[in-house]
């Protein structure tokens, strides 16, 4: 199974008219802090909060006549990419998802339609439910990240992004599952082979990256994250997005939850922005020093707007932060 080119510019026809071409922005104070024109591709905008609208567009429109549904797994905002899909097309939506999910996430799926299934507290358990769904009840499974037409439909961010900035030297995308890094990544390179794309994603429960260093899929503890969007694994039998990750990655980047927590409070106080802390992943790691220097403009994805709100007025208000078994501490924000 391959995906190319063509692939991501027929999803680009699909999704036209529902998915929004999002804009690439510049930020002052980070490209101050990069010391290089940093851009944010804001997929904030999207209809969902949420850039998974692209990829579940072009999932459900290739679903076979007749069909009685579709399921998916999610850590959120895949879920609501597809309840949003299906409805339009007149299809049951299940989503099956873990308790680690924010409830914000799960509430935003049932506003849009979809049926909710909570299962254990991990992806992996989350997606053996929807593979149950699909064999007993006929639905159409939807992968969140390891399916071709979902990874060409995130790839059309990357044909944006190079058609709106020729020039950029480096993208930096938030890393889980790897549908979006694999998409971007393979547009990217396809329109300029010299750009760098890096992965970036939290130092815990870093799935992908973890898989990518061991050379095959690895399995890892699910934790409580600001970066709940990131979490999950990549699937035991993966068949495209750690390949391809592995091949069109330049280097993954792991970020502290610290550096999550202050790098939404930059975004918030510096570009008066609100994101999800998955979103700001490729903020962290240039404010922390994690990247190399590049030669030319770098851009990162905000991916998604779909924050639980107490957890970010908790921070963007400097106050401590439980997750889990793991208190962050509070500090008021500081340029």
């Amino acid at each position: 199974m391959t995906i190319d080119l063509a692939d991501i510019l027929a999803a680009r026809r699909v999704i036209a008219g529902v998915a929004v071409r999002t804009p690439l922005v510049p930020s002052s104070h980070m490209s101050a802090v990069a010391n290089q024109e940093f851009l944010m591709k804001l997929e904030t905008a999207q209809p969902i909060g949420a850039f998974k609208l692209r990829g579940a567009l072009n999932a459900v429109a290739a679903v076979p006549a007749g069909a009685p549904g579709v399921v998916c797994c999610s850590t959120g905002n895949h879920g609501r990419g597809i309840a949003h899909a299906a409805r339009a097309s007149g299809l049951r939506a299940v989503v099956c998802m873990s308790a680690l999910v924010p409830q914000a996430k799960v509430d935003g799926i049932r506003a849009l339609g979809g049926e909710v299934r909570i299962v254990g507290r991990s992806q992996d358990e989350a997606h053996e439910e929807s593979v149950r769904l699909a064999r007993d009840e006929g639905l159409v499974s939807i992968p969140p990240f390891d399916d071709p037409m979902v990874i060409a439909g995130q790839g059309t961010i990357g044909l944006e992004m190079l058609e709106d900035r020729p020039d950029l030297a480096a993208i930096l995308v938030p890393l889980s599952g790897g549908g979006l890094a694999a998409g971007v990544a393979l547009a990217a390179r396809a329109i300029k082979p010299s750009i760098r794309v890096i992965g970036i994603t939290m130092d815990r429960g870093a799935a992908m990256a973890e898989s990518i260093r061991a050379g095959r899929p690895i399995e890892v503890d699910e934790v409580a994250s600001l970066a709940d969007s990131l979490g999950g694994g990549i699937g035991a039998h993966n068949r495209l997005t750690l390949s391809m990750c592995r091949d069109l990655l330049d280097d993954c980047v792991l970020v502290t939850e610290d550096e999550i927590y202050d790098a939404m409070q930059t975004l918030y106080f510096e570009d008066r922005m609100i994101a999800e802390g998955a979103s700001v992943v490729g903020i962290a790691a240039m404010k922390a020093g994690r990247l190399p220097a590049f030669d030319g403009p770098v851009a990162t994805i905000l991916t998604g707007r779909n924050v639980d709100m107490a957890i970010f007025t908790d921070i963007v208000a400097g106050r401590g932060v439980a997750l889990g078994d793991v208190q962050l501490k509070g500090r008021a924000y500081a340029a």
